[in-house]
């Protein structure tokens, strides 16, 4: 059966790029209404259903928007928790742009959320079983597919960087709750210096530090602490394939399998997944 929170959840951060206070709320839903997101601090409080239609910019992060043009942006993390918590149904009110950074993972919203009391409501979950593969690959040869499986949403993600320290990466397996908890929600997002220095002259990444990102220079990791967990990079663009995939409206069963590819990707593949009805089928 479909679930949703049994009360409200809230969280307090930053914004990412403006670097202002960004307060999400997370409130419980009626059955069949999804995730809707809401800015509070613009009038009349429009709302904007999390679809992958409803995306309006994915360069660094997944970003809604409304027919007016009130933004939503840096979801995609809120949304991987989301599913993997297993909330159907959920009312994301955020008072900034920008959803809060938090410590750059999903830790913080996958943890609170896992242990919220949840209310099971009358009408039963759907799926999206995947049911003919649909891929996309670009110019510059990076590509992502998704294939028919009949367990769960198995992911295998690929990435290459010249960095040392981050170099040859892959992560394989059936996504649950158990591993995104230990080693996919702790993954925090990462980027090369010379990008946060360029971000950071045109007004850009004002909440950015080393406490909610992995920074590279080089072959060098410039977080004291090191990685988190093994292969954090990859495991960063896991979590982020997560979330966006649940812009489709549904979890999904299928074989998602990607290199070297990031929110565009995703949105494109789940454009061209819901340009057939053949491709799918609701369970």
């Amino acid at each position: 059966m479909q679930k949703t929170l049994q009360e409200e959840i809230r969280f307090e951060g930053v914004g990412l790029h403006s670097g202002l206070p960004s307060v999400l709320v997370i409130k419980p839903a009626a059955a069949d209404t999804g995730i809707n997101f809401v800015r509070v601090d613009v009038k009349d409080a429009p709302k904007v259903r999390a679809l992958y239609s409803n995306i309006v910019d994915t360069r660094n992060c997944s970003c809604l928007a409304d027919a007016s043009g009130n933004r939503i942006s840096t979801i995609e993390h809120i949304m991987s928790a989301l599913y993997m918590a297993g909330i159907d149904n959920a009312v994301i009110e955020v008072n900034n742009p920008e959803v809060p950074i938090m410590d750059g993972s999903a830790r913080i919203f996958f943890s609170r959320l896992q242990a919220a009391a949840k209310v099971e409501q009358d009408k039963p979950r759907r799926r999206l079983k995947v049911l003919r593969e649909v891929a996309i690959t670009d110019d510059k040869g990076n590509h992502i597919s998704l294939a028919p499986s009949e367990a769960g949403l198995q992911i295998k993600f690929d990435i290459d960087f010249p960095s040392a320290v981050v170099g040859h990466q892959v992560f394989e397996a059936e996504v649950n709750p158990a591993l995104f908890a230990s080693d996919i929600s702790p993954a925090r997002t990462f980027c090369e210096k010379s990008a946060v220095d360029y971000l950071k002259s045109i007004g850009l990444i004002k909440g950015g530090s080393l406490e909610n990102a992995v920074v590279l220079d080089g072959d060098t990791l410039l977080n004291p602490e090191g990685f988190r967990v093994e292969a954090e990079c990859v495991k960063h663009k896991v979590l982020d394939a997560i979330g966006d995939l649940y812009t489709s409206g549904y979890q999904i069963i299928g074989a998602l399998s990607a290199f070297h590819t990031g929110h565009y990707h995703t949105n494109e593949l789940l454009k061209k997944l819901f340009a057939d009805p053949a491709n799918y089928e609701i369970v």
